[in-house]
């Protein structure tokens, strides 16, 4: 086994606690789910957890190093995260309410955006690139090979990740089809918007990490 037991179980208990706190991440898929249902939703989902596999094998292989030292790399890729996140706010802002149940194929265009959306705002977030570089080590054994210790926290974070975001989705889709009023609905997806445009502007001025 690649990871000590006493190591892997306080992971795991750790990891699911900060991935139960809802994020930008989350607030987006709960807004999909809300707006589209959970057939475009999972598109998200997806987006998320390969956002977060990216994420970690870049801290990991010394990008969060990089960030956590260098203003200029945090406050450029800070720049780029939040940008995109106003304007995913904004797109879900601007959306129309679908009518409901929503029936038939989803376009694949559209479940490309949102997918292509998901994953570059968990991408574009430095916080949680400097984040696995902080959380990952603090569970690596130094009498066990670093990298299948690594890979295996990673492979184990980013599968809880989308778990977690799956929960949420299939919550939101429960609440949506019990809803079933377009003016609620586009009501809780604007203000899904509205957090998502108010965390990126948040995030401009948020203190690069010591």
């Amino acid at each position: 086994m690649p990871v000590a037991l006493d190591d892997l179980v306080p992971f795991l208990v750790a990891s699911k606690i900060l991935l139960v706190i809802p994020g930008p991440t989350i607030v987006m898929v709960v807004s999909q789910a809300l707006a589209q249902g959970r057939r475009v939703a999972l598109a998200s989902v997806l987006g998320v957890g390969l956002g977060d596999l990216c994420a970690a094998t870049l801290s990991l292989a010394g990008v969060g190093t990089l960030l956590a030292a260098s203003a200029t790399a945090f406050m450029l890729l800070k720049t780029l995260g939040a940008v995109y996140l106003v304007y995913v706010g904004l797109t879900l802002w601007r959306a129309p309410t679908p009518d409901l149940p929503v029936l038939g194929d989803v376009a694949p265009r559209r479940r490309w955006s949102i997918f292509r959306d998901a994953f570059l705002v968990t991408l574009f977030n430095p916080k949680g690139i400097v984040f696995f570089v902080a959380f990952v080590p603090q569970f690596i054994a130094a009498d066990r090979p670093f990298a299948p210790q690594a890979a295996t926290y990673v492979a184990l974070f980013v599968l809880l990740g989308i778990i977690n975001a799956y929960g949420y989705m299939l919550l939101a889709d429960r609440a949506r089809a019990a809803i079933r009023r377009p003016g609620v609905l586009k009501g809780v997806t604007r203000a899904g918007g509205a957090i998502l445009m108010a965390a990126g502007i948040g995030a401009l001025f948020a203190r690069r990490a010591a």
